[in-house]
């Protein structure tokens, strides 16, 4: 018998669609697109968590127009084309028991860069790189110089987050996640930092906000009661004057309101000045302080490694769901190695019944 008592191995309901843990697979950017088609590579990365038995895969940061790209290299869902190869993939993922889940993103001021291992800044448009747009035109560190979008030019971008998210629904998946966070579009208008405007858009919190909240409002008209919907936020800037973890607790019964399932906390991202003290589990402390001002779930991210430190985060109340990155590339099977350190139940693939770490429970 499993060992009582495991939050991580505890299903959570999102809307329609269950998950079997709370241990998921957080979005990594792998700069292998070609057009903004997600490629095999896509579907091996992903595909394997959730053979490994993750309870949610959350594919990378997916562009919701061209421009929207962090890098020529990464993926995108503004065509059929390639949201033909995402429906493979959310396929694949749902086969293996896992919900299958996209985050749409829009790279503002931070897209038209390198990918991750060419040197770091824009690429220029010679070069196959394109003009970048922002809330003002304040370029982040030494990157192109953004234009500045016009108050007409968000509906646009607002039209843009939703056709995408059709998509994504259509293509098969469980969940759709709204990135706000690390210094992209929906995120240089929330900081006072980038957002400069002086229009109803710029300004108070209640204008910074508005955009994040007319996406949110338009995406969850546009799609199923079903489906999950997500918003990832950058909980502080970790800048002076930046944005703040009091005005994330203030943004989150808002976006709860609007039909929002989750908040997903990070932080950071939105200017090179940022001072972040980097241990194991830094962000976990702005997680428990958004869940205080949220009525449903919240998730924690960010240098989280072991079993012990997933069922901790969750046992003392701090988040509802464990994301992880890093630990999931180091070990597919990381669901199966949490399960036998915290004596649950593994539930294994099949094709791999033989291959049972040694003494994990059946």
């Amino acid at each position: 018998m499993s060992a009582p008592g495991s939050r991580l191995f505890t299903p959570i309901k999102i809307r329609s669609h269950v998950a079997r843990n709370r241990l998921w697979v957080s979005p990594m950017c792998q700069y292998s697109a070609l057009d903004g088609v997600p490629q095999q590579w896509h579907l091996v990365h992903l595909g394997s968590f959730a053979v490994g038995g993750a309870g949610l895969v959350m594919a990378e940061a997916t562009a919701v127009v061209p421009e929207g790209r962090i890098s020529p290299g990464c993926a995108g869902i503004w065509n059929d084309e390639q949201a033909d190869m995402w429906a493979t993939i959310a396929s694949f993922i749902e086969a293996q028991g896992s919900l299958p889940a996209i985050q749409l993103a829009h790279a503002g001021r931070k897209a038209s860069t390198r990918v991750l291992w060419e040197p770091d800044g824009s690429v220029p448009v010679e070069d196959g790189g394109w003009s970048t747009v922002a809330p003002s035109s304040t370029p982040y560190g030494d990157y192109a110089v953004p234009r500045a979008l016009t108050t007409a030019e968000l509906d646009d971008v607002v039209s843009a987050f939703v056709d995408a998210a059709v998509r994504a629904e259509t293509a098969g998946f469980s969940v759709v996640e709204i990135h706000a966070a690390h210094g992209y579009l929906l995120h240089e208008f929330l900081s006072p930092l980038s957002n400069l405007r002086s229009d109803s858009y710029g300004g108070p919190f209640e204008n910074r906000v508005r955009l994040l909240l007319e996406v949110v409002d338009a995406v969850r008209a546009a799609i199923s009661e079903g489906t999950g919907l997500f918003v990832r936020l950058s909980a502080t800037d970790w800048v002076e004057g930046g944005w703040t973890v009091e005005e994330t607790a203030r943004l989150t019964p808002l976006l709860e309101a609007r039909g929002v399932d989750l908040i997903d906390i990070s932080s950071a991202g939105l200017d090179p000045r940022q001072q972040i003290q980097i241990r194991p589990g830094y962000q976990v402390e702005l997680a428990a302080e958004i869940r205080k001002a949220a009525a449903g779930p919240v998730s924690a991210v960010g240098l989280l490694t072991t079993p012990r430190e997933f069922e901790d985060v969750l046992q003392l109340g701090h988040a509802d769901v464990v994301f992880a990155g890093r630990e999931f590339l180091r070990d597919r099977m990381l669901p199966m190695r949490a399960a036998l350190e915290l004596q649950q139940r593994a539930e294994w693939p099949q094709q791999y019944v033989m291959a049972k770490f040694p003494g994990s429970i059946p």
